[in-house]
């Protein structure tokens, strides 16, 4: 049985492996410009075509690096909120983080923006930052006052859907022609990525992940085992809660609100391993929404090339049908 269970969890960690250098190395090659093989070789060694070598490195190489760094981030943080509300179908985009986020960096970029002051990544983090806390504390405000999880997920989504109704309108009124350009990230995009973007997220997302595997372990196992463990529980929901915003709000901040990979993703993942295990589960989540982005990216990019779909809108579209699946599945196991 053990050995059944490592052969498991290495094959798992193997496929995720391998699914994603599939993809980085077909986002490499696919795109409006197709670039051959032997030229994306020629340009890694120093050489190739000028054009294709901003292609390639101004262009693509920091986009691809950003989606999966950002999508394994969207899925730990949804697996932490659902850790969090034992509710499974919890995520950032769901309860409204994502949109609370979304707007505060729209306010952001647009009192930025009329006043000639272009907007850095650390002022866009922590704007979305913001958003995010302040939707998260609407939502734990409710959760106070809810039992029911469903009804907590309902008042969630519709917290979700007044903040995106106000970044609407702050972005359908804007005048300047480079505050227009906001109606593409709200619909969330990886295009326009740096490599000064992709480091920050890098940063940011790294430092964020900290090591919380045992005592959210001891946390899933319930609350009274977890404080016979030792674990303050206080000081490890509040650090729960922040660590989910930043993940989300950093998100957010780069690509705007992406959706149903922080619920989608940390169930395959679940169902891949096996397990629920913590030390698996977020080392997984992460593999697994990086892969799951560049997918989804590469669709979003590709199929009606040279017009580029939301990033929110393929996720949606493949996200869903899980989520929908698992619910189905987790109901049926329960009757």
């Amino acid at each position: 049985m053990e050995h059944t269970r490592k052969l498991r969890t290495w094959g798992g960690f193997l496929l995720l492996l391998v699914l994603l250098v599939t993809f980085l190395i077909w986002n490499l090659l696919a795109g409006s410009v197709r670039l051959p093989a032997s030229e994306i070789w020629a340009i890694l060694h120093g050489g190739g075509d000028l054009t294709q070598r901003r292609i390639l490195l101004n262009i693509r190489l920091p986009r691809l690096l950003a989606a999966m760094i950002l999508g394994g981030a969207l899925s730990v943080s949804g697996f932490l909120l659902q850790t969090f509300f034992h509710n499974p179908i919890a995520g950032p985009f769901v309860l409204g983080i994502s949109s609370g986020a979304k707007f505060t960096v729209a306010v952001t970029m647009i009192l930025l923006l009329s006043r000639g002051v272009t907007s850095s990544s650390a002022a866009l983090i922590a704007a979305a930052f913001v958003g995010a806390m302040l939707s998260m504390g609407f939502v734990l405000l409710i959760s106070r006052r809810v039992r029911r999880m469903s009804l907590l997920v309902v008042c969630g989504v519709m917290i979700g859907y007044i903040c995106s109704a106000l970044t609407d309108f702050l972005v359908t009124f804007a005048d300047d022609s480079n505050i227009v350009n906001l109606h593409n990230w709200s619909l969330g995009s990886f295009s326009g990525m740096s490599w000064d973007n992709v480091r920050t997220m890098a940063v940011v997302c790294g430092a964020a992940l900290i090591l919380l595997s045992k005592p959210l372990r001891a946390y899933q196992l319930g609350e009274v085992y977890a404080q016979n463990l030792g674990v303050p529980l206080r000081a490890f929901r509040a650090a729960l809660i922040l660590l989910s915003s930043v993940l989300s709000a950093c998100v957010t901040a780069f690509a705007g609100p992406i959706s149903f990979v922080g619920i989608a993703v940390p169930h395959l993942i679940r169902s891949l391993f096996g397990s629920a295990k913590p030390i698996l589960i977020i080392p997984g989540c992460f593999l697994g929404g990086g892969v799951f982005c560049l997918f989804c990216d590469l669709i979003a990019r590709t199929v009606f090339a040279p017009v580029e779909l939301s990033i929110s809108s393929v996720t949606a579209l493949f996200g869903a049908p899980v989520v929908i699946y698992m619910m189905i599945r987790r109901q049926t196991k329960r009757t």
